[in-house]
């Protein structure tokens, strides 16, 4: 059974909402509202209905990859979407990210500072390049097991799966994330834990939001709990979900 997405925060200019994995937010320039259809299908009725929430009305902030969960911001109004958008351009907004990497990143805490561009052996992938564009995350070790880490992450800068290959060019890449890791199992030689690890998509969770205020929305602190999943797969760690 799908995984539903949840409303996080709603008032009458902004609405932020738990995105599960699985639901792609690309949007075409001839159908600008289907994503945020996407998303809001994902809703029970019950809440639609309570919080009047129609694809037509509502304006899509910002995206994150299909497989991956937590916070999306979707605007009601012009003024309300050019102020937020403004304040994600201007990097205004504190953004903390959760991740299931393999292995343990050594120093426990640090910066990635690698550059990024396009991969120009595969149209799908960003790559670290010489000549990329400037791309710095902050990361820290919050846990680690044998086989694998959890890391909050704050990136700094906002290129596209920039998390993901960072982690996956220090080394340490993102646990079912098979376009930048590929599958690690091989060295997990319990069954269990091993089933627990082959996650189907990317572990890898937009936890947390800090807005600032602008003209038309107020200043927020909006957070979304880990989807079952991630936290059934660190469980299977004997790893705890994290307090943000």
């Amino acid at each position: 059974m799908a995984v539903q997405a949840a409303v996080l925060y709603a008032d009458d200019r902004l609405v932020a909402v738990a995105k599960p994995p699985g639901v792609s937010l690309a949007t075409g320039k001839r159908q600008p509202a289907t994503a945020v259809a996407r998303l809001l299908a994902r809703l029970p009725e019950a809440e639609r209905l309570a919080w009047g929430l129609e694809s037509d009305a509502m304006r899509l902030v910002h995206r994150l990859d299909v497989g991956t969960s937590g916070v999306v911001l979707l605007a009601r109004d012009d003024d309300a979407h050019r102020d937020l958008v403004g304040a994600f351009a201007r990097r205004q907004v504190e953004k903390t990210y959760l991740a299931l990497v393999w292995g343990r990143p050594r120093p426990a805490h640090g910066e990635w500072a690698f550059p990024l561009g396009p991969d120009r052996r595969d149209r799908r992938r960003m790559a670290v390049r010489g000549d990329g564009r400037t791309a710095r995350t902050a990361y820290l070790v919050l846990a680690a097991a044998r086989h694998a880490s959890l890391l909050r992450l704050a990136p700094r800068t906002g290129r596209t799966h920039q998390i993901r290959v960072h982690a996956a060019h220090a080394g340490h890449p993102i646990v079912g994330d098979d376009l930048y890791g590929g599958p690690r199992q091989r060295g997990v030689r319990d069954r269990a834990l091993r089933r627990a690890l082959t996650a189907s998509r990317p572990l890898l969770h937009a936890a947390r939001l800090h807005l600032p205020a602008t003209r038309s929305t107020p200043e927020l602190v909006l957070t979304a709990p880990l989807p079952p999943d991630f936290a059934a797969t660190l469980a299977a760690l004997g790893l705890a979900a994290p307090e943000l």
